[in-house]
């Protein structure tokens, strides 16, 4: 459904205490800079039994000085980003709308449109300025809210966002006494570097492009692992995990209905986003802030379907070789930037490469954040302007995974028309409410 908004109060959030001296300037890493210049978006719903306009005042009170409570913690948040990758903690603040909405909030959850969901966050995703964060706290007509938040993807990663969402929550509710400690030193760890000739902007594409949300169970992924680890090639192998199988079955399917597409023959490559804090020597704890990920890159073959089905055992050779000293070399910089530059120019200059790419917070803390009245009904991830784009995300119970696919619009009319596609796909996915107290 097409979402019908009223912004009624727009102000600036500053953090309750000042930013020490010595912490005003931020520095970027080399991560950091490459990282795509757009904002990172999230939507966490709350369903209520109808509240009054009083108490809605209270939450948005709640929200505020919780908010500036744990700016404290997160100072660069509050910050402006210049153009010497620096960012200046000057304590300017953040913006923070109040909107409502024109509709109940089951309306929105029981036929989610991801196009539509852009309209409950504060800021176009892909026009990124020098502020970092923005809130907005949407009100339905029923009483439910949801809080949407956009982070500049530029100084952080989606384990920072989520860590940073469930600290504030946490000083909401009264629980600090559990907040982890932000650890700034991503630039020490990653030294920055002259990236001229890289434009961190290049893949976003506006035009053209649609985003479908489907729904696959748990019971249908399991089939999934169970059909794809049924093979050789996997003896003596960990099992394979749930994000693994999907995205096998999701590429074959995008690659079943666009094989036959006129034009010249080109390479197609198969991105993953991989979380590095693990991978690194020693570990980096999950509360070290910023933008630890990097894409590991898979050229799989497109002769036959058994091709595909053995996508899973090739992603899996690739992210093998992101070790330790994958890692040293990372943060030497330079042999990646020459790489990520050459990419992109064989990606949208030459056109020589076709660009699949997945990204999951399956197993993240998406439903976490308790602000004082309850965990979230759902949790969603609002659509990124990007070409062959899948996003994974849990569902709140049952063991499934929402799918959000971005495509060119005549490759989604084929992509959705797909029987085995429709054959894997929950019709009719249910999101169980509860009643909060508001």
């Amino acid at each position: 459904m097409k979402l019908e908004m009223e912004v009624i109060s727009k102000e600036i959030i500053k953090p309750s205490s000042p930013t020490p001296h010595h912490l005003r300037q931020y520095q970027l890493s080399f991560l950091d800079q490459v990282a795509p210049l757009v904002y990172s978006p999230l939507v966490l719903f709350y369903s209520s039994d109808g509240t009054t306009e009083f108490k809605r005042t209270t939450i948005s009170n709640h929200l505020k000085k919780s908010l500036s409570d744990v700016l404290t913690h997160y100072y660069p948040f509050a910050g402006r980003i210049n153009d010497k990758n620096f960012i200046e903690c000057n304590d300017e603040g953040i913006p923070y709308f109040q909107a409502k909405v024109k509709c109940k909030l089951v309306d929105v959850i029981h036929k989610p449109v991801p196009g539509e969901l852009k309209h409950l966050v504060p800021f176009e995703l892909d026009d990124i300025t020098d502020i970092l964060f923005g809130v907005q706290l949407n009100v339905f007509e029923c009483g439910g809210i949801a809080i949407g938040v956009c982070l500049s993807h530029q100084i952080a990663d989606a384990l920072s966002f989520f860590t940073f969402i469930n600290s504030w929550a946490a000083i909401a509710n009264g629980s600090q006494d559990v907040l982890p400690n932000p650890q700034f030193v991503s630039a020490k760890l990653f030294p920055p570097k002259n990236t001229t000739g890289f434009d961190p902007r290049s893949g976003i594409i506006k035009d053209n492009i649609i985003c479908k949300m489907f729904v696959f169970d748990a019971s249908v992924v399991e089939n999934l692992r169970a059909r794809y680890a049924d093979t050789t090639s996997f003896e003596n192998e960990k099992h394979l995990t749930r994000v693994e199988a999907l995205s096998a079955f999701i590429w074959s399917r995008y690659v079943a209905v666009t094989r036959h597409q006129s034009g010249p023959q080109r390479t197609h490559v198969v991105v993953h986003a991989v979380n590095l804090r693990p991978k690194m020597e020693p570990p980096l704890p999950p509360e070290s802030f910023g933008n630890y990920s990097r894409i590991s890159m898979t050229f799989p073959s497109l002769n036959t379907e058994e091709e595909c089905h053995g996508l899973v055992k090739e992603v899996r050779d690739q992210m093998k070789k992101m070790d330790k000293d994958y890692v040293r070399k990372l943060q030497e910089g330079n042999e990646h930037l020459d790489l990520l530059k050459d990419s992109f120019d064989r990606v949208l200059v030459k056109g020589e490469l076709v660009a699949f790419n997945f990204t999951s917070l399956c197993r993240f803390p998406l439903y976490d954040a308790d602000f004082g009245w309850g965990k979230p009904t759902w949790v969603s991830v609002p659509v990124l302007m990007f070409k062959n784009l899948v996003m994974f995300v849990d569902t709140k119970t049952g063991g499934g995974i929402e799918t959000y696919v971005s495509l060119k619009v005549e490759d989604m009319v084929k992509f959705e028309a797909d029987e085995e596609l429709l054959a894997c796909v929950n019709k009719k996915p249910t999101y169980s409410f509860f009643m909060s107290k508001l």
